[in-house]
């Protein structure tokens, strides 16, 4: 099997945006709001209960959405968050001397601009924590207080050269049905229903700062929010290891006792582990079926008969009940709206 980039391939809960799109739908005009999503490719699946959303989909997304509301937050926060904000930011981080001062730097960047929130940074042991605390009663945005503990933790990976390890990540929020999709975004254990949303670090896993030029920069603001919202980090949960794995493998005939060996345990450790991240090894094979399916679709080259033999199928009208189940809509129907 040829190795296909993870971004092409992982897929959310369509549940996952919902609060971004009603803060969109604040912002725009019902017309401007249909053109973002057609453009994004998310017009036909964003209303579906049980409907998926690609990265790739989100990138677009933020990338048209941030510059056509002029606020490069999207309405998620009570002020507007002008254009080049995060270019005053990744110029201010830039010349921290280390990860924990350039944390300092992000906090204190974000406490001139919030006003329904603010950060505070303080030490515990070995432990750096980054708080987002309320001011007053402050609305909770799930989407919004995930982007921006992303985008602290993508900043300090970029400066870093590589991703740098999460202790854990707590939201004042409660745990949604589609919990699972967290582990995508975040290479650590995920907590709701916390006091206050915040992300820790171990001071000792924090590394030297690398130097960034005005060509970094540049980079960096015209991929975003690809290269900092999306994790690329293989130490994750064990049910992302193991999706790591049979993406670069014959997911099709691996088996339990085959993944196990390559991740040096035995296949009871292995179920154990699969188990206390919620998932199973068929669950995991399931999704990446699912998700191999809605790529193929998306690119329109296969038919469906051959996408439905591909992801392991022994005919169409069982792909189609499968499709139809993992999506609300038959594949003809989300593939005509995925293409032109």
């Amino acid at each position: 099997m040829t190795d296909v980039p993870r971004s092409t391939l992982a897929t959310v809960s369509s549940r996952f945006i919902d609060d971004w799109l009603a803060a969109l739908r604040a912002l725009c005009t019902a017309p401007q709001l249909d053109s973002l999503m057609e453009r994004s490719g998310l017009i036909e699946d964003h209303s579906r209960v049980n409907g998926r959303v690609t990265l790739d989909q989100i990138v677009r997304l933020y990338q048209i959405a941030a510059i056509e509301t002029g606020d490069e937050m999207m309405g998620l926060w009570s002020r507007p968050i002008r254009q080049r904000a995060l270019q005053h930011l990744l110029a201010s981080v830039r010349e921290a001397t280390s990860l924990p001062s350039a944390l300092y730097r992000f906090s204190t960047f974000w406490n001139l601009l919030l006003d329904d929130y603010q950060f505070d940074l303080s030490e515990s042991g070995d432990d750096l924590i980054l708080t987002l605390r309320p001011e007053n009663q402050a609305q909770v945005q799930p989407f919004g207080h995930m982007l921006i503990l992303k985008l602290a933790h993508g900043l300090l990976s970029w400066l870093a050269g590589g991703e740098v390890p999460i202790k854990a990540v707590g939201f004042a929020f409660a745990r949604p049905e589609f919990d699972q999709d967290y582990a995508i975004i975040f290479p650590a254990p995920v907590d709701f229903d916390q006091p206050a949303t915040a992300i820790t670090f171990d001071l000792h896993l924090m590394g030297a700062v690398m130097p960034r030029s005005v060509c970094d920069v540049d980079h960096f603001l015209q991929n975003a929010p690809r290269d900092w919202i999306f994790t690329r980090s293989r130490e994750h949960t064990q049910s992302l290891r193991v999706r790591t794995f049979l993406g670069h493998t014959d997911w099709a005939r691996a088996t339990l006792s085959e993944t196990a060996q390559a991740m040096h345990m035995t296949p009871r450790t292995l179920i154990r582990r699969l188990d206390a991240d919620g998932t199973s090894f068929q669950t995991i094979k399931d999704a990446l079926r699912r998700d191999i399916a809605i790529r193929d679709l998306q690119a329109g080259r296969k038919s469906i008969e051959a996408i439905a033999l591909d992801v392991g199928f022994s005919s169409a009208a069982n792909f189609h009940r499968a499709f139809q189940r993992w999506t609300g809509s038959p594949p003809s129907s989300y593939r005509r709206a995925h293409q032109g």
